[in-house]
């Protein structure tokens, strides 16, 4: 009821129904980043954006700087710039072959950009040199890319991520969407309660992060 009446409220303030809408939406984008997570941050492209020129910088300043190129190269995925990001990531790997995050970021490119052979190899091996590495984020990757080429396998590496983060309501979603995927209905609403049910037993501190998935269960639920 509170949201209805702020609206008139803004309007009678602001004397502009526009301008009362305007204010409406950036009270909602606010309380959203605080509380739940689903819309995305509006500074980040700006905040990357001054990431990415400060480490280029770097590696024109010093071109055999190693932790300048993974510095730039993590930038440039976050910025969804696989291509660049892989060339770089290759000359890393040269001096950091035994590196299970280098042989992460570098699958990770591979399957961002439709190579899922040489993403999982490259997965695979990191998880090889570290079967802990990104607290099992390899197998989520690999489920996610594999979703509609392979869901059977997707399935399998999702359930193996699954073991690891047993109080993850994102684990649960996810595998909920694959089941959905394979025509497994029921399995698909077990997993999507599982998430919401995790959601409910995990203290206040660590809602945060994980209400956006609660949500996402939530409306698949419906």
């Amino acid at each position: 009821m509170g949201k209805f009446l702020l609206f008139p409220l803004l309007w009678f303030l602001t004397g502009s129904p526009f301008l009362a809408i305007l204010i409406l939406v950036i009270i909602f984008y606010l309380l959203d980043r605080r509380f739940v997570g689903i819309t995305p941050n509006i500074f980040r492209p700006f905040q990357l954006s001054r990431r990415t020129a400060k480490w280029r910088q770097e590696h024109r300043a010093n071109p055999h700087n190693t932790s300048a190129k993974l510095e730039l190269a993590r930038v440039l995925i976050e910025r969804k710039k696989y291509s660049e990001a892989t060339g770089l990531l290759e000359q890393v790997m040269i001096t950091m072959e035994n590196s299970a995050d280098v042989h992460y970021e570098l699958g990770l490119c591979h399957l961002r950009q439709g190579d899922i052979a040489e993403g999982e190899r490259l997965m695979l091996k990191a998880l090889e040199l570290n079967p802990k590495v990104r607290y099992g984020d390899p197998y989520l990757r690999m489920g996610e890319a594999m979703a509609t080429s392979n869901p059977q396998k997707a399935v399998s590496y999702m359930e193996q991520f699954q073991e690891i983060h047993s109080s993850s309501c994102e684990a649960y979603y996810r595998l909920g969407q694959l089941y959905q995927q394979l025509g497994r209905a029921q399995d698909a609403k077990q997993a999507f309660r599982s998430s919401l049910d995790i959601y409910r037993g995990l203290p206040r501190y660590s809602r945060r992060k994980q209400r956006r998935w609660a949500i996402l269960a939530r409306l698949k639920s419906l």
